[in-house]
């Protein structure tokens, strides 16, 4: 055992990374390879860990018509009009599946402003500016003030934003655990990886176990 990686479910909480409409919507732009798939999966995690009383943080982007706030790679489509994941709109919501029971809208003023929106107890949701869940974000100052050392990182678009908000993790010394069902275009090489990297890899049923306090999670590879 390696404890220095090993996760511990009593300093645990869930990051969800782009789990918006638009990248779910098969009509987007945008939309993340493989996102259909991981809805379940992903649905069924996120409420055994609300259910759990494990602490939830959304990390959520916008982008303004303008492209003033938009990665390069997606700039110049936006600035020549496509039209996703614009402050105020329901693609820019949460999907059905991880938002909680009646959540309010999201306030993008507040969010870009670089404000923590509370969406029910224990549960919030914040903007990055791009891809990473940690960069420029309050993520990491709102772990420690919560004694929080690791992190189960889900969601959509692993090839960009998962996987940068991965890194920005162990990078910042978290324990980090990944449900591959979860996690939309995390493919088998992606996952191997991230295992030499110290993430510890859970199936579903062995994640909804683990988090629920009733099994101890095998170590990563």
């Amino acid at each position: 055992m390696n404890d220095f990686i090993t996760p511990q479910r009593a300093h645990a909480a869930l990051l969800t990374v782009d789990a918006q409409r638009d990248y779910v919507n098969p009509e987007s732009p945008v939309k993340s390879a493989g996102a259909y798939h991981a809805l379940e999966p992903l649905s069924r995690l996120v409420h055994s860990v609300r259910e759990s009383g494990m602490p939830i943080f959304h990390a959520v982007r916008f982008y303004k018509p303008d492209g003033s706030n938009v990665d390069l790679a997606r700039r110049r489509a936006v600035e020549e009009g496509m039209r996703v994941l614009m402050p105020g709109s329901l693609g820019s919501d949460l999907i059905p599946e991880v938002a909680p029971e009646n959540p309010p809208r999201l306030d993008p003023h507040l969010l870009q402003d670089g404000g923590v929106q509370e969406l029910s107890r224990r549960e919030e949701v914040f903007y990055k500016p791009r891809w990473g869940a940690f960069y420029r974000t309050p993520l990491e100052q709102r772990l420690h003030n919560l004694g929080i050392n690791t992190l189960i990182i889900v969601g959509a678009n692993f090839a960009t934003s998962g996987r940068a908000s991965v890194l920005e993790a162990s990078e910042r010394d978290f324990r980090v655990v990944m449900v591959p069902e979860a996690c939309s275009g995390l493919r088998e090489t992606g996952a191997n990886d991230l295992a030499r990297i110290g993430v510890s890899l859970m199936r579903l049923e062995e994640c909804l176990a683990w988090s629920e306090g009733h099994h101890r999670p095998t170590q990563a590879a």
